[in-house]
């Protein structure tokens, strides 16, 4: 039996699971990574920012207690077709262990929290326990290689920006709502026009998907 305990945690505004990407690299949404105080040592860090992209290696700690299946319905086959559990990247699985890439921005030193990186495009839940950080080389985009069921490029949905529910929100937080709502943050298996919500940051968010297009209805406080 191995034992293995988070380095860091990261922080953004995925607050519900269901407003996460699909996949890391597919947004510029900015991610905070907080090394806990016992690897809070700057030398750790040493020439990381002499590297574009990050590996990240930690855990699906909103899911494991729900245990892994054999099996599991990727979205990608529109939740109609079973595929083992190691052809997929599903978060049901007997180590609930997920692997990102993510774009290094840079390195802030802090009075609070030490050295804390900064990335972009992650596909982490806000407060998600980090394993282990390595770099991203060119030899890990191996060419040639195969995508199988999976080798589609995203395809995003149009996001309608008419409508009152936008007017309250700034212009930045208007780009980082909607960079969310084009990757279709409906639950896996759900297609269809009825009203869906989730939690993105301080707001509880109200939308509907009509024809490719995401209409937002309503946007609340999630404090109220």
């Amino acid at each position: 039996m191995l034992t293995i305990e988070p380095i860091a945690i990261i922080h953004n505004q995925y607050t519900d699971r269901f407003a996460i990407p699909r996949q890391s690299g597919s947004t510029d949404l900015l991610s905070v990574v907080v090394f806990l105080p016992k690897y809070r040592d700057e030398n750790s860090l040493r020439h990381i920012e002499e590297f574009s992209h990050l590996w990240l290696i930690w855990h699906f700690s909103e899911i494991h207690q729900e245990g892994w299946s054999p099996t599991v319905r990727p979205p990608k086959l529109g939740g109609n077709k079973r595929v083992g559990v190691f052809a997929s990247r599903s978060p049901y699985r007997p180590n609930a262990l997920g692997l990102s890439h993510v774009k290094l921005i840079g390195v802030r030193k802090t009075k609070e929290d030490g050295a804390v990186l900064l990335v972009e495009g992650g596909d982490l839940m806000d407060k998600t326990p980090i394993f282990d950080i390595k770099p991203y080389l060119k030899s890990d985009a191996v060419q040639g290689a195969k995508g199988g069921y999976a080798v589609d490029a995203n395809t995003f949905l149009k996001v309608d920006f008419e409508g009152q529910a936008w007017e309250n929100l700034s212009p930045e937080e208007r780009q980082r709502l909607a960079s969310v709502l084009r990757e279709d943050p409906r639950p896996g298996y759900q297609n269809d026009e009825r009203r869906y919500a989730f939690f993105f940051d301080r707001y509880e968010v109200f939308f509907q998907i009509k024809d490719g297009t995401v209409y937002l209805d309503e946007i609340k406080n999630a404090a109220d």
